[in-house]
């Protein structure tokens, strides 16, 4: 464990022992709050394994990942709706050269 966890257990350790039994006065519930949530914090990060220096660019790149993944899947589902409205245009204008009767100017001229 890191000194810094260790100083945080050790304050909050210290804060619990001058409760007491006593009523706790505002000052010290919240000293206690502040640095239980802290220890818990640290706690949940090096349990992901975020605790190290290394930890602020490991986020930065995972944030950028996700940021190509959006993109990339963004890019995807628009070039999937361009080539299903190029497919219903051309078959579109397939029935409309049928209903005018140009497939048969087509035979006609081979």
């Amino acid at each position: 464990m890191n000194p810094a966890a260790i100083t945080a257990d050790a304050l909050l350790t210290q804060l619990l022992s001058q409760t007491d039994g006593r009523v706790l006065d505002m000052v010290t519930m919240r000293a206690l709050v502040e640095e239980a949530s802290q220890s818990g914090a640290q706690r949940a990060l090096a349990s992901l394994g975020l605790d190290d220096e290394n930890a602020r660019r490991d986020m930065g790149e995972l944030r950028e990942l996700l940021s190509a993944w959006r993109d990339a899947k963004r890019s995807a589902w628009q070039g999937m709706v361009t080539w299903i409205v190029r497919v219903c245009l051309a078959g579109l204008l397939v029935s409309i050269a049928v209903r005018l009767g140009l497939a048969e100017l087509v035979h006609a001229g081979s």
